[in-house]
């Protein structure tokens, strides 16, 4: 037996004892997100406002500008959309195992291009109406030119296409870890936000390494990976939410604090800046920003393999996956 799986069976023990007490009667029963699927996600965290995540605030524009993006674990969208109108990427795809969340996804696409269609509508005014005693343009239309970034000329596109955020987003439906699709597709920057911990849980450190390696073959040469993964005490209190969420849990070698060095020693990263937050969040939404790590896609992978400290490095992956395969 692995050390430390005694203790998480004792303590998984007395949890089920507690699940199996009578509820009482009429109570509904509490829906269940086996994949860390959410709704009204982002909602839980801040609020419903677009801007309201304070991880769009450490996100620099060279990142997403003028840039092919990926988004894996995209949820309802919001992340996905805002770095679009905040940061003008060229394109960015955004996926996610859950098809309601999707469909939750493209509406809410739709229904922000519609405001900013409205938004950016040229309007008829009178040459008296556009200029004050001054010469300048009025307060508020300063304002609204000047706030609203979706309205910038982003190239040979008509005003109003270059406002519209359908123009440069897209929303798919899909098993990142399971899916066959290769990785013709090539990109600039992939967000993964929030998402190892339940690939962890539903498809062990196999998946988990599948999941970096799909990664790093999905970026361009020099790409960045922006990758926010969760602590190991939000593993604990997930691990109970499906049977193979509990068995992987027992399974699991790599803990996070090892990703840094799988990345760059096994897979291929080079490092680049780490992401460190201070706001007036709340504690843990802030734990999780200082976690936040921003590598580089190297062309090739890493000659000098320092696994030492990771345990029973030559089974794991031999189990997990073999990257030249992948």
């Amino acid at each position: 037996m692995v050390e430390g799986q005694e203790p998480r069976r004792k303590e998984e023990e007395e949890e089920e004892k507690k699940k199996k007490k009578k509820k009482p009667k009429g109570q509904k029963r509490k829906e269940v997100f086996i994949y860390g699927n959410y709704r009204s996600y982002y909602g839980y965290r801040i609020d419903r406002n677009l801007s309201g995540d304070p991880r769009l605030a450490v996100l620099k524009r060279e990142w997403f500008e003028g840039k092919d993006c990926l988004d894996v674990g995209c949820n309802q969208g919001l992340i996905t959309i805002s770095i679009a109108k905040k940061f003008s990427c060229q394109s960015i795809l955004g996926i996610d195992i859950d098809s309601g969340l999707i469909e939750t996804a493209k509406w809410n696409l739709q229904n922000i291009a519609r405001k900013e269609k409205t938004n950016c509508r040229p309007t008829k005014v009178s040459g008296s109406d556009v200029s004050n005693s001054s010469g300048h343009l009025p307060h508020m239309v300063l304002l609204e030119a000047s706030n609203d970034e979706t309205c910038k000329s982003l190239g040979g596109a008509s005003p109003l296409q270059k406002s519209n955020p359908l123009a440069r987003v897209s929303f798919r439906n899909e098993n990142f870890v399971e899916s066959f699709h290769g990785c013709y597709e090539k990109y600039d920057t992939i967000l993964c936000l929030s998402l190892t911990k339940w690939i962890h849980l539903n498809w062990g450190d196999g998946g988990l390494i599948t999941l970096f390696v799909k990664i790093w073959k999905l970026l361009r040469p020099g790409g960045v990976l922006l990758l926010e993964p969760q602590p190991w005490s939000s593993y604990k209190r997930n691990r109970l939410v499906s049977e193979t969420t509990k068995e992987n849990f027992r399974r699991i070698l790599l803990h996070p604090s090892f990703f840094r060095e799988i990345l760059l020693d096994k897979v291929g990263f080079r490092p680049l800046i780490d992401l460190n937050v201070i706001s007036n969040m709340n504690e843990y939404f802030v734990h999780m920003l200082q976690h936040q790590i921003r590598f580089g896609c190297s062309c090739c992978l890493s000659t000098e393999h320092r696994l030492a400290k990771l345990p029973s490095t030559e089974m794991l992956w031999r189990l997990s996956c073999d990257i030249e395969d992948l």
